[in-house]
């Protein structure tokens, strides 16, 4: 009670609230009614008496509030659903009760087959006669309703039905809030991340029903935490220049927040102030006009007497470096180390690099770990750092040398965020909402599903091993490193995304292919730009015999999606090591792609030969190339190249440069239909341009 009353006298001066509108003059206890099915009940809860969300709520909550738990397991909220709530000994109850407060957390059970499919049409008449129930009886009744908490991919009837019609529910729930006099709570997002908390898919365990409790404390109080921003908002930040930025947090419910940009120097100068209003669910969001590239700027965000404050703060072009362990490969261990870093120091390139508290080696994990990591919490708390031979040497060798020749090229500062996860999957990355709707096969088990590399799964298995919890996560699981490494960035603002990953799906690229696409669809959604530039690395070379046709589905991949570049790096490989050590060329490449295409600088070419079309006639085969001017081979002569013809059967072919094309022949295949180059998992193919760029492999067939 205490804690209420502090809280109470910060409030007021953000609500203009007081004790008394808690409370009647005669210090009467505040009735809150928690309306509900299964989830309220605290059904698969042991100690449901204490543990429901109702009765963390209420201790929440304190001594001036009484909780009522009227949540009846099965409950429909239609009317003519197999089991109303409005029929139910717990309804008469709660109307009895006649809370001053009523929370309702309905629909979930609707989602059956025996109620949505007939009565959908009949669910929000029935809401708003429910919600007018408790206002009769109360007045002054002030009535919450939820979004339903998720009901998982594990549910027995998720596809035959469940997913969509709980997104249709969640829609009518919303439609319902926005036009009558409720306040929504979402009992959702808090709890989509976590489906460890649902060990049957629709039930959460107690910390589950602690994070619901926590939610409509945070409501009805109007104490979200105070001021908070995204942890990526540190002193020595670079924001993205030339463009309005949205700039985002939490405070208290109703307080006013207000944003302020300084241009530092001997006087400090105010450039830009804008407010806003942290909404019920203490969320706030405002829009900074665009900053010039350099600085030095300062940030202030303020909140009644709370004020956070950003330091030598740049504009620039800001980057996301992601991937796996190829792009966390470090600057210490590039080949080029010995000569570059101790050049590095810049301060027109700063870094933020998102380190892993636990790295995925080859060992068990003890029990704090996999606590941490059930939690979501993975990433090691960070900030931004100036370039330093002392921080270089850290950072990520692609990302470094991608950063570097961009600042060269532009002249203005360059931020590059470093989130790359040694073995992790593309699935890992890809959203749930995304992967349920569209690839929901590959949530399945994951630890025994054909979908996700088997290396992927044994050493998620293994790092896993001592756990107890059957559903114990790993950064491995689809769609753990958004939840945990993307969204806490809080769709900071990018100029692109760099990625170097593959490695961990090349055992199966047509399911690749799918994730790729909804990779970027997740992301660009996620960034609110559906042609957010991204450059990917197209894997090297390497005794495996899947890559080469894996290489040629990345290829492939190019001409599917806008605002996408790729990196060729077949030269560079090694027959057993994955992680080459010529770093400097993958980065610098990606950044000719960038130069050329996001920047738009077309004297910069942006890639190396590209198998654009083949002519087959008189014996010979006629290949052409987007990018192929000044064709020649790195070395004697021209290799890589081989010809078949309808058998299927390639054989080695001679090739000869004519142009900006190649001619191929061979002697064992006297009427070529079909052409491919790069093949060999490990390659010694030598064609490049101009440029000095490599071609990329490629099968006409």
């Amino acid at each position: 009670m205490k804690r209420m009353l502090s809280f109470l006298s910060v409030l007021s001066v953000c609500m203009g609230l007081s004790m008394e509108a808690h409370a009647d003059g005669g210090g009467r206890k505040i009735k809150v009614a928690c309306i509900g099915d299964s989830i309220t009940y605290g059904t698969g809860i042991e100690d449901r008496d204490n543990d429901s969300y109702p009765s963390q709520l209420q201790r929440l909550l304190g001594d001036g509030y009484v909780v009522g738990n009227f949540g009846k397991p099965g409950a429909t909220l239609l009317s003519k659903g197999h089991r109303p709530y409005v029929e139910q000994e717990e309804y008469r109850q709660a109307l009895e009760f006649a809370g001053d407060i009523a929370i309702i957390h309905l629909g979930v059970n609707d989602t059956d087959p025996r109620n949505w499919p007939n009565y959908q049409d009949e669910f929000i008449g029935d809401y708003l006669r429910l919600i007018e129930s408790f206002r009769q009886v109360n007045p002054g009744c002030k009535v919450y309703i939820t979004r339903l908490t998720p009901i998982g991919s594990a549910h027995p009837r998720f596809e035959s039905g469940t997913r969509d019609w709980e997104d249709e529910i969640q829609l009518a729930i919303e439609k319902i809030a926005a036009h009558n006099d409720v306040t929504l709570i979402d009992f959702h997002a808090p709890l989509y991340p976590f489906p460890n908390l649902f060990p049957d898919a629709i039930h959460p365990n107690p910390v589950g029903a602690g994070i619901l409790a926590a939610t409509v404390y945070s409501h009805l109080t109007g104490d979200f935490g105070g001021l908070k921003m995204p942890s990526v908002f540190t002193d020595n930040m670079v924001l993205q220049r030339d463009r309005p930025l949205k700039i985002s947090g939490s405070a208290n419910a109703g307080c006013k927040v207000e944003v302020t940009v300084f241009r530092e120097g001997k006087r400090m100068r105010r450039l830009q102030q804008i407010s806003a209003e942290a909404g019920h669910d203490g969320r706030w969001e405002l829009e900074l006009k665009a900053l010039e590239a350099g600085g030095p700027y300062k940030l202030t965000v303020e909140s009644g007497n709370e004020c956070l404050e950003y330091g030598n703060v740049l504009a620039g072009e800001v980057w996301l470096c992601s991937g796996q362990s190829n792009m966390a490969f470090t600057l210490y261990e590039a080949a080029t180390a010995d000569r570059d870093i101790p050049l590095s120091a810049n301060s027109e390139i700063r870094f933020f690099d998102m380190k892993q508290y636990w790295q995925t080696q080859n060992e068990n994990w003890r029990e704090s770990a996999l606590d941490s990591v059930n939690r979501l919490i993975y990433y090691k708390d960070t900030r931004w750092e100036e370039c330093t031979p002392e921080t270089s040497g850290h950072f990520s060798a692609v990302a470094y040398y991608f950063g570097r020749k961009l600042q060269q090229e532009l002249g203005v500062p360059v931020g590059l965020i470093c989130n790359a996860v040694g073995g992790s999957a593309t699935e890992s990355w890809v959203d749930r909402s995304t992967l349920e709707h569209q690839f929901p096969a590959i949530l399945r088990n994951w630890s025994s599903n054909d979908f996700v590399q088997q290396w992927v799964r044994e050493r998620g298995s293994f790092n896993t091993a001592l756990s107890k919890d059957r559903l114990q996560r790993h950064p491995y699981q689809p769609c753990y490193l958004f939840e945990s490494g993307i969204l806490p960035l809080e769709k900071f603002p990018l100029a692109g995304v760099i990625w170097y990953q593959g490695e961990s799906n090349a055992h199966n690229y047509q399911a690749h292919e799918k994730l790729f696409g909804l990779l970027l669809e997740s992301w660009r959604k996620n960034w609110d730009n559906p042609e957010l530039p991204f450059g990917f690395v197209q894997l090297s070379s390497i005794n495996r015999p899947s890559w080469p046709r894996f290489r040629d589905s990345q290829r492939r991949m190019l001409e599917q999606y806008p605002a996408v570049g790729m990196a060729v790096c077949s030269d560079l490989g090694h027959p057993s090591n994955v992680h080459p050590v010529r770093k400097q060329e993958v980065g610098e490449r990606l950044a000719a792609w960038a130069l050329n295409g996001p920047y738009g600088r077309l004297d910069v070419v942006p890639s190396g030969p590209l198998y654009r079309s083949a002519e087959f006639s008189n014996g010979k085969a006629v290949i052409s190339f987007s990018y192929g001017e000044g064709l020649k081979a790195d070395g004697e002569k021209l290799a890589g190249f081989e010809l078949s013809g309808d058998d299927g059967l390639f054989h080695e072919a001679e090739a000869r440069i004519e142009g900006d094309k190649v001619v191929l022949r061979s002697d064992k295949v006297p009427q070529p239909s079909a052409a491919r180059y790069g093949w060999q998992p490990y390659t010694e193919a030598n064609l490049v341009n101009g440029a000095g760029f490599p071609a990329s492999t490629f099968l006409t067939d």
